[in-house]
């Protein structure tokens, strides 16, 4: 697939003011600073589709794109801020739950995980709540340019391990670096097929 068009629709503060749910729908989260503003420019081909940021936290709220005039790409706030109140993550909590429990036109959703850092218990236990609601997952270890591909690759088998422990099957994987468009021709090409068969 090759993105032509990449546009941005809106930012919801809730579920119910996202866009009508006619196309298919993709979603992107993982920790904050993961790297997930900079994966959706590498994808999309745009230096500044989704805002970058050195401050954890940045996005706040549900950035829905327009991509191809085909499908959505939507940028979710990040978790697992280290400063931010208890209010502020409760709030976060109900806004991505009512997100994933409302929109039947989300196809996948994308947890990125930081390929450079061992298994973290929040990335587990959120990858473990998608789970449990029945939710299409993949897994998107992003920064991979950042050490070698041995390093990686061990980063990828030591979530796998962890993962099995609760899972009977393992979700599609993709290892990826913004800088070197790594993982952007798979990401796409996965994305493309299951357009393929999306009914509204």
């Amino acid at each position: 697939m090759k993105i032509k068009q990449a546009e941005f629709v809106k930012s919801s503060q809730k579920a119910s003011e996202c866009p009508p749910p006619k196309k298919a729908e993709y979603a992107f989260i993982g920790r904050s600073n993961v790297g997930k503003s900079s994966l959706i420019n590498m994808l999309t081909g745009r230096k500044s589709l989704a805002k970058t940021s050195g401050r954890p936290g940045k996005t706040q709220l549900i950035n829905h794109f327009i991509i191809n005039d085909a499908w959505f790409l939507v940028d979710l706030p990040g978790y697992g801020w280290a400063k931010v109140s208890k209010t502020e993550k409760q709030k976060w909590e109900k806004m991505i739950q009512n997100y994933f429990l409302t929109r039947e036109n989300l196809c996948c959703t994308f947890l990125l995980i930081d390929s450079r850092v061992p298994p973290q218990k929040i990335d587990l236990e959120f990858l473990q709540w998608l789970g449990s609601k029945g939710m299409p997952v993949s897994l998107v270890f992003t920064k991979a340019d950042k050490q070698s591909p041995n390093k990686t690759d061990s980063a990828v088998a030591a979530f796998k391990k962890e993962m099995k422990k609760d899972w009977d099957y393992l979700p599609d994987i993709f290892v990826t670096s913004s800088e070197k468009k790594m993982g952007k021709e798979e990401i796409l090409e996965f994305i493309s097929e299951i357009n393929a068969s999306f009914q509204v």
